[in-house]
């Protein structure tokens, strides 16, 4: 069997400054997990003495903190600096953009309809930058959802970094069908993109795709849902144990790609164990 890696997967420029900021900061705390893969945390936490806290009041006054790639809401950030810890941002510049776009739309005057899950730790921050107790700000995931809000005729449009550009346009077309004025922010990863796409082409050729990264990745879910379309045979694992060598019976070309958050050495130990699995 033949194994294809995708021509563009893995660690995107966000994660991997988070990773080397984090390398630089032995004995930090991350508030939230730094990156959505719990391999690569717990390598941070075994070599480098980076320590999870996932409530604010897990975080003392010394502590050294760093801000996740994701970002964090704004009033958990003054929190910290009114509690004089030492912070470290390691939150992705491409996370940050959508932050200062809606706070700035927020404060002229706009409603801000935010693409992407309310869940999702990246969400929670930039909704928290809309002002006003987020009143001017709507998180929406499907354009029906449009109908019912109580919109202003002036509209500012941003995306979840990790969404689908295709996905993003429906919202927008909508919002442009309905407004008298909307300012379109396209705030998706360029890495998103580029992964998206080679995801694409490489399982219409494979007759089984290996997704590899963090279960509560949203990237990585995307990947996984992208690769489905056209390989039925698609499987998401974080990590070598979930391999199963019954995937591979009969099959001609394996497939692999893998999330923003997955580091390279996992991928490389995935790689090996289905040489092994498959010779």
């Amino acid at each position: 069997m033949e194994i294809k890696l995708a021509s563009k997967y893995g660690f995107c420029f966000g994660v991997k400054r988070a990773i080397e900021i984090s390398e630089e900061h032995k004995g930090s705390v991350t508030y939230g997990p730094l990156i959505h893969n719990p391999d690569e945390i717990e390598r941070l936490k075994k070599n480098f003495n980076i320590e999870v806290a996932n409530n604010l009041k897990d975080i003392n006054s010394e502590d050294v903190v760093i801000i996740r790639t994701h970002g964090i809401p704004k009033n958990e950030l003054e929190f910290l600096k009114k509690q004089n810890n030492k912070i470290i941002d390691a939150t992705c510049p491409y996370v940050t953009k959508p932050q200062q776009i809606v706070l700035q739309m927020s404060n002229d005057g706009y409603s801000v309809v935010i693409f992407g899950d309310k869940e999702h730790p990246e969400i929670k921050g930039v909704v928290s930058y809309a002002g006003d107790k987020n009143k001017n700000a709507f998180i929406v995931l499907d354009p029906l959802e449009l109908e019912s809000l109580p919109l202003k005729s002036k509209v500012a449009v941003v995306s979840q970094t990790t969404k689908k550009p295709q996905d993003f346009l429906k919202i927008v077309n909508s919002l442009i069908l309905n407004h008298k004025e909307v300012r379109v922010f396209n705030t998706i990863c360029n890495a998103t993109f580029e992964n998206q796409d080679a995801v694409k082409e490489l399982a219409k050729e494979a007759d089984v795709m290996i997704v590899i990264g963090g279960k509560h990745s949203s990237n990585t879910k995307q990947l996984h849902n992208i690769a489905s379309l056209d390989c039925v045979d698609s499987y998401l694992i974080e990590n070598k144990k979930e391999l199963n060598a019954k995937w591979f019976i009969n099959k001609k070309i394996c497939g692999i790609t893998a999330g923003a958050s997955t580091p390279e050495w996992i991928v490389d130990e995935i790689v090996e164990s289905i040489r092994k699995i498959t010779t």
